[in-house]
């Protein structure tokens, strides 16, 4: 695999849009080691906080907005600018660099200021993961078969980073449990996996304006999406078990996990939500409705144009 193929579909999400050639060309394991440690007496500590696009997962904007104590909609307004996803047509949110010195809001001399809940892609850094797991394919009852994961990781390493000079060294399952990464991927995986199922579609295929407005909203406001859930007709549509109905009204991270399932189910096809019988048969008799309105108006129309040739 070429260093290009890893910096396309490798680092977008978890790395830095600079040039290819800062990956080391080697593909590691769990069990690789790597020699590396940063702290507030390297040179070069904060360096990489800046020129840099972080992009934010959805438990990234949850624990973010927890921890500065601001509804989502707010931190989307103050630290965050719109981009798109892994080169596709979803629509997410990276943090807005301030202006000054093209540096990440939350750095400052000393440090991160949300160090204990910084995003996911700072928690990787100087370590890259890359993962074809995209998942799509399905059985004859429609159902989505899981697939061979194909992930490996591997390291960035800049010019200006001193990190490599340092004694400490790890595994990379050392590393990422440290970091804390471990959490975030078993978070993030599910929502991962949607970006990479669109991105197997190619440019072929686009997504509705208001399939992207789903995602977004999904993807970055709970506070919403819980509205969207209890305020409209979602419960009279689908079906859902008191428990998880419970689970999904009082607890954040749940109803982050379900967004996920139902963006699976309405994005893509997949069959982990069950519509309501008397909602399917609805749709039916509409559909039925419509093709026999186009059937008598296709026979109305014909009729038409017979009576004029006779005249003619």
């Amino acid at each position: 695999m070429s260093q290009d193929d890893l910096n396309i579909k490798g680092k977008p999400l978890f790395g830095k849009d600079n040039n290819p050639s800062n990956i080391l060309p080697q593909k590691l394991t769990l069990k690789s080691r790597i020699k590396f440690r940063c702290h507030p007496g390297v040179r070069c500590f904060t360096a990489c906080c800046g020129g840099i696009k972080i992009i934010l997962t959805p438990y990234d904007i949850l624990q973010l907005t927890r921890r500065l104590n601001i509804p989502a909609h707010e931190f989307l307004q103050q630290y965050t600018l719109p981009t798109y996803l892994e080169k596709t047509d979803m629509p997410g949110v990276m943090i807005k660099l301030r202006e000054e010195d093209n540096k990440c809001p939350f750095v400052t001399p000393q440090g991160c200021t949300v160090y204990t809940d910084r995003p996911t892609a700072c928690r990787y850094y100087p370590v890259g993961m890359a993962d074809f797991h995209e998942g799509g394919t399905r059985d004859e009852k429609g159902e989505e078969l899981p697939s061979a994961e194909d992930k490996f990781f591997f390291v960035v390493k800049e010019d200006h980073c001193k990190g490599f000079e340092e004694d400490k060294e790890w595994t990379i399952e050392e590393w990422r449990k440290d970091q804390g990464v471990d959490v975030r991927d078993e978070m993030n995986k599910e929502w991962l996996r949607l970006v990479m199922r669109r991105k197997s579609f190619g440019l072929q295929a686009t997504l509705s304006e208001q399939a992207k407005r789903m995602f977004f909203m999904a993807s970055t406001d709970l506070a919403h999406f819980r509205r969207f859930i209890f305020e409209s007709s979602f419960l009279d549509t689908y079906v859902l078990d008191e428990e998880t109905i419970d689970r999904i009204k009082n607890d954040d991270v749940e109803l982050m996990l379900f967004s996920f399932r139902y963006l699976a189910s309405t994005l893509f096809g997949v069959q982990n939500l069950k519509i309501r019988e008397e909602k399917i048969r609805a749709k039916v008799e509409e559909i039925k409705k419509r093709q026999d309105e186009s059937v008598l108006q296709s026979v109305r129309e014909y009729e038409e144009m017979k009576a004029e040739r006779e005249r003619q």
